[in-house]
Parts: C-alpha cells; structure tokens; sequence
C-alpha cells in the first residue's frame, strides 16, 4: 500500500484531465483484471467494444483503441493522408497548438492552418488553404480536420458539419474530426453521437476518454473503411498498440454501454454554466467565448490570476490578452465551483483596494 500523496478534496478547474476515474469505470477495470486474456486486441472487451461503437456510430464503423488523445490524431490523419498530403484546420486546432509537432513530425502531414476567430472552419474558410492541385511544389491538401468542440469551446451544428463535410468530398478531401470532448458536444446539442459524424459526412474521427471519466484510452474511430489505409498497423508504428488492450476497452464499454458517458458529459457542461453564471457580473472579469460546453474563456487581471492559481489550479491560455480557462469535469460539484468564484471574488476585492491604495 502505498502512501496518499495528495489531498483528496482538491479541486482544480485547469483540465478535465485532473480529474479521477468514474467509480463505474474503476469497477469495469477490477472485473477486466480478473484471469488472463489474449493481449494486443484479441480479448473479449474490445470485441465487445466493437460492436457498441458500432451501436453508436453506425454498422461500418471500426474502432481502434489507443493511448491518448494525440496519438489518435497522428494514426488518424496519417492513415487518411498520401506522404505529399497536406490537412487543412484552424489555426487554434489542437493538432496545430497543443501537440508539440506530432501531426507533422510523426505521421508528416503538412499542416494548412486558417484563421477562424471562433475556432470553426466554414466552407469559405477551406477554401483558403484548398488549392494548388496538381502542383508539384505544394503540398496537397486531401484532410479537412475540426474539432467539436473547437479548441475555444464553441461547437458546430449538425448542419454545419455537413456542410463541411459536403464541401470537403466535393474537392476530393476526407474530414476528420477530433472529439476529445465529442460527448460534451453531444450532450449540449441534444443530439446522438452519430449526428454530429455518421449521418453528418465524416470520415474518420477520435473519441476522448481520459476526459470524461476514463483512467487512459481515447479510441479512433473509422467511419468510411475507404478512407483510411492500414490503421491497425500505424497504430503499431505509432507506438498508440497497448498490448494489455483489454483494460482501455473495459472502461469504454462502462462508459458508452448504458449511458454513463452522456450523464458524465451534462454535468460537465452543466458545472461550466454555473461558473460562468457566478463570475458573470463580476468586475474586471469578461466572458470571452459562449459557454456552449465545459469551458469558460475569460479574461481578468493578471495579477488576480497569478494569486488565485494558488488557491485552485488552472491555466493562461494567452498571457498577452489576459486570457485564461476554466474547465470543469464529471466530478465538479456546484460546491467546488461555488468556492472557486468566491474565492475570485475575493481576489479581485483585494486587487482593486490594492490598486486604489497606490493611487495618488
């Protein structure tokens, strides 16, 4: 037994990531763990996980099991992209900011990035980076990547990812779509997972765990068999085959089998809503992005920011702006975020006498 290292009643708001395991998902693991099962994929759970991914997605739909997030983005795209292919995505994408290089320096695709203020392509927006066919000395674009939600938490509809997707397939591109928070962009739609890619025209996608109650595991999910080319074996090269698969597939199935994910996914969004409904008002704080799913944008002092991050973890998204975020997870109470606006309120309480105090 090893020693508790941590105090298990701190809250952070900087990643869904912080947070634990589902106590469904952690008793999904314990019964996984019992006997032996063949390794690499060929257990019994991800032969299980096939069929409810299936349940989701549609009856062509394969799904892949991986480690993390980025490792599901670089097999993706590099199993729909020729060596000379280029993928077209928003400048704030998560593939372009926050994977230190991996889509281009691993699966060596060429990044084609667009400035989307809101985080969302458009037709138009593709169009930018949509050309040069046939051209010898530029990369070719063959992938349109989004995110839903975006990187800045806003989301695209059902229809305009159809749109997309229609757009994309007429200029002879694939879409992959990274949802390493697709069940909170379907929680806050209404919608069933399938609409927002299935029905809506998409080609490959990630599904994100590790986000919303899993211990570790995302899952790559293939729509359109045609799309891709050996996925099962740049997994492999990619260093994302876990050899004792079967305990990623045992918590997808606790997760996406009854509805777990959903519940897990609206409570989320429901924590963020409530944080922003209790800073809103506040002075010297502005909401900079809608707050459509478990994310709150805001900018405030930075002075304020550097002294309540000692009290509650989470991070500067653009330090020159002033601009941080505020993430909440499955298991974020309205308790925890009740603190935590109080605690912002006290910061910016003191932050104003202090600067009225060093007026002359």
């Amino acid at each position: 037994m090893i020693p508790r290292l941590h105090d298990p009643a701190a809250r952070g708001f900087a990643s869904d990531n912080y947070a634990g395991l589902h106590p469904d998902v952690l008793a999904a693991l314990a019964v996984a763990n019992e006997g032996h099962q063949a390794a690499y994929g060929d257990d019994v759970y991800t032969d299980r996980l096939r069929q409810v991914f299936r349940e989701h997605f549609g009856d062509r739909a394969e799904v892949y099991p991986v480690l993390n997030g980025t490792g599901a983005n670089v097999v993706g795209l590099q199993a729909m992209s020729e060596p000379w292919g280029a993928v077209i995505c928003a400048e704030s994408a998560h593939v372009n900011t926050d994977e230190c290089g991996a889509p281009e320096r691993v699966a060596h695709v060429k990044l084609l990035t667009v400035p989307a203020p809101d985080g969302k392509l458009t037709p138009a927006l593709i169009e930018r980076q949509a050309w040069g066919r046939g051209d010898v000395h530029r990369a070719q674009p063959t992938v349109v990547a989004i995110a839903q939600p975006t990187e800045l938490g806003t989301l695209y509809t059902p229809q305009e990812i159809a749109d997309i997707c229609s757009h994309a397939h007429e200029r002879g591109m694939r879409v992959y779509l990274d949802g390493a928070r697709l069940a909170q962009a379907a929680a806050a739609l209404g919608v069933p997972l399938r609409a927002l890619t299935t029905d809506a025209g998409v080609d490959v996608l990630s599904f994100g765990g590790t986000k919303n109650g899993l211990l570790l595991g995302e899952a790559l999910v293939v729509l359109d068999p045609d799309a891709v080319r050996g996925p099962q074996f740049l997994r492999k090269a990619a260093t994302q085959l876990a050899s004792k698969m079967r305990f990623i597939s045992a918590q997808f199935i606790a997760l996406m089998e009854h509805g777990l994910w959903l519940e897990n996914a609206r409570r989320a969004n429901a924590m963020a809503r409530r944080l922003a409904d209790a800073v809103d008002g506040l002075p010297d704080v502005r909401i900079v992005q809608p707050v459509q799913t478990n994310a709150v944008f805001a900018v405030l002092p930075t002075a304020v920011t550097a002294r309540l991050q000692k009290r509650f973890p989470f991070y500067v998204r653009d330090e020159r702006t002033g601009e941080v975020r505020w993430m909440c997870s499955f298991d974020t109470t309205p308790a925890d975020v009740d603190a935590f606006a109080a605690a912002l309120a006290e910061e910016l309480l003191a932050h104003r006498r202090l600067s009225e105090s060093e007026t002359p």
